[in-house]
């Protein structure tokens, strides 16, 4: 099937070429159960037709010009390459389709990148198991941008001609103060300090400062140690119930509480007594940098002068963990990211660590 569209070599962004690099090539695994046995033959139909199947992304090929500037060239998409169906269990010693599925995206993510002969993406039916595999580079999209299509691509059960509820705007207005008020003259120095703060750490983080080696550090040519996928279940009541006691928290303060805990019980476990209180390690968070935000509208998504626009639109922010002893109260960990979180919302560092790499790429290269 050929893609719509014209033919004509269309550059990579400067996300995009980042993501593949040797050392920063990233694949995107999306892993969905069914409730239903797979039916082969129209999961392929239903892929052709979908918002998929017609993405120029998803229908080009990535070439290389005689510079070595990446670029991509519309093709023929052949369904059948792009659709691998796996019918028997793919561990055989697991009972758990879940564990098994685990381990064959673990092997997967280190064993078998994907072929560049072919669009960037494969979708992997586990037929024995339920399960679908979506295998996506990194370079095709963002989070925001595969979710959106994916939502697009997808139907109600109720309604098969419907497409599934987004997440409604909120329409509640809050109240402004004047410019010049007192209130808006404080926020607005607040932001320019945290920005300054955040972003100059950001630079020497980059380029000087670095963590403390600890169990979590890895090692010499860790990006070919042998990998494992393990999965954790947390229900959504539980940690609504969570973030009532601390007012205004969201779940993703909650979630970096529970990753900032985790950490430093699973340092105690590692290295019990070897670590100084407070020790940090320093992580990183993605964060959308369009207009609007959440999923988007895919027709919005496709605009080429939209502030939406599909492709690789986040930026960057460090989100430092500190280790602290096991069996202190919990919710401790949940203030400390919950203030954590709130300073970085406050400031532009997201939108600044984008800028900054478009310019190092666009100025010396995408090596630099």
């Amino acid at each position: 099937m050929a893609c719509p569209g014209t033919f004509s070599d269309e550059p990579l962004s400067p996300a995009g070429r980042l993501f593949l690099q040797q050392k920063t090539d990233v694949v995107i695994h999306c892993i969905a159960r069914t409730k239903n046995p797979i039916d082969v033959d129209g999961a392929k139909a239903t892929i052709m037709s979908s918002p998929m199947g017609q993405h120029p992304r998803f229908c080009s090929l990535l070439v290389r010009d005689d510079n070595g500037f990446e670029h991509w060239r519309k093709t023929r998409l052949d369904v059948d390459r792009h659709v691998i169906v796996v019918k028997h269990r793919v561990n055989e010693d697991e009972e758990d389709d879940e564990v098994a599925v685990n381990l064959y995206v673990a092997d997967l993510s280190v064993s078998s990148p994907l072929s560049t002969d072919k669009p960037l993406w494969e979708v992997h039916l586990l037929t024995a198991h339920k399960h679908v595999v979506f295998r996506i580079h990194h370079s095709l999209g963002d989070g925001i941008s595969l979710m959106s299509m994916l939502m697009a691509s997808c139907r109600k059960v109720s309604d098969p001609d419907a497409l599934p509820m987004m997440v409604p705007e909120k329409t509640t207005e809050k109240k402004r103060d004047s410019p010049w008020s007192f209130g808006s003259m404080w926020g607005f120095l607040k932001m320019a300090w945290l920005t300054f703060v955040f972003v100059l750490e950001f630079l020497l983080r980059s380029l000087f400062v670095s963590d403390r080696k600890t169990a979590v550090s890895g090692g010499d040519g860790v990006e070919l140690w042998p990998r494992k996928l393990a999965t954790a279940k947390f229900l959504l009541d539980d940690m609504k119930e969570v973030k009532k006691a601390i007012p205004d928290t969201t779940i993703n303060d909650v979630l970096f509480g529970i990753v900032s805990c985790g950490l430093s019980r699973y340092l105690d476990h590692r290295t019990p007594n070897a670590l100084h209180e407070g020790l940090r390690m320093t992580g990183v968070a993605m964060v959308n940098l369009r207009a609007k935000p959440g999923l988007q509208e895919i027709s919005k998504l496709m605009k080429d002068n939209s502030e939406t626009r599909w492709g690789n639109k986040f930026g960057v922010i460090l989100l430092p963990v500190f280790y602290h002893k096991s069996g202190n109260d919990p919710l401790e960990y949940l203030k400390r990211a919950k203030v954590m979180v709130d300073r970085k919302k406050q400031s532009l560092e997201a939108y600044f660590s984008y800028r900054i790499g478009d310019l190092i790429v666009s100025l010396l290269g995408i090596k630099v």
